[in-house]
């Protein structure tokens, strides 16, 4: 008899920067995904804190390092804070349309839009639109891009574009690959964190258990975020965790005691290089 699932070949990349901590390297062991199978392995290595970018299934694997921490919002017990309601009541007009991994060039230049602001010195700037079409459309796993839209003016023609995310959907959750959204719009604070609220109700009204949100690094500003979904659950040496009340309370308070910078306009502005769940696969050796 044969195994159903061959089993992967993984790779080791050579040391890079890395993009959350300064003065540190980083590598990552990885492998592609491919086959009628690709869904199933995404699965299991989700499961054990891996990430997609396009082809490739990735996971940090420092030599000297173990700050990247895979989380995940527990969507069936999730409890919005009083400021997670504001952002939620700010934005319910939004249209929200889930769409095939498909890319347009109204994504793209709200990529730009976003990338200019949030991560102005990070690797995905010097993207054009053909790279942008391979993040979204080179996927060989269950993928959608889920588009925010205002309401229509005239009630024919889609409203302005505001936010996206690429989102794969495992077995368990719902994984966010990446999401953006325009970063200029005072009358709309709070819509990343909207993005992710509207993904932990989709989980909820699928039945899935999770809100994969990737890497957490404590001591990186863009990171802490994602200690503010409650309950969340961390990977460690001994599997899945939830993180308890007290901790996840300190978590919070520290990330509020060091608040990323505004730009004049009032908008955050970007903290570093990279953003987690689209970084680069150097070479392998």
């Amino acid at each position: 008899m044969t195994a159903p699932v061959r089993f992967p070949r993984f790779f080791v990349t050579s040391p890079a920067p890395c993009p959350y901590l300064p003065g540190r390297s980083e590598r990552k062991v990885f492998t592609e995904l491919k086959g009628p199978h690709a869904d199933t392995l995404n699965d299991a290595l989700g499961r054990i804190g891996f990430r997609r970018s396009q082809t490739v299934a990735y996971r940090p694997s420092c030599l000297d390092c173990s700050a990247c921490v895979s989380v995940r919002v527990v969507a069936d017990a999730f409890m919005p804070s009083d400021s997670q309601k504001r952002a939620i009541k700010r934005n319910a007009g939004l249209v929200v349309t889930v769409c095939r991994p498909w890319s347009t060039s109204e994504q793209f230049d709200l990529l730009r839009r976003y990338l200019s602001v949030r991560h102005p010195e990070g690797g995905m700037t010097a993207m054009d639109e053909v790279d942008y079409a391979d993040m979204v459309e080179h996927t060989p796993v269950t993928s959608y891009l889920v588009e925010y839209r205002e309401p229509s003016a005239d009630g024919v023609t889609p409203g302005r574009l505001v936010g996206a995310c690429l989102t794969d959907r495992q077995c368990d959750g719902l994984s966010m690959i990446y999401s953006f959204y325009d970063p200029h719009l005072p009358d709309r604070q709070g819509l990343g964190n909207y993005i992710i609220l509207d993904h932990i109700q989709r989980a909820q009204e699928l039945g899935l258990a999770y809100v994969y949100l990737g890497y957490w690094v404590e001591g990186s500003a863009p990171m802490q975020y994602k200690v503010r979904y409650r309950p969340m659950e961390k990977l460690g040496r001994n599997g899945w965790e939830r993180l308890s009340a007290e901790d996840q309370d300190r978590l919070i308070a520290a990330a509020a005691r060091n608040p990323r910078q505004r730009t004049k306009d009032g908008t955050l502005a970007g903290d570093g290089p990279g953003k987690d769940g689209m970084a680069p696969i150097h070479s392998a050796r």
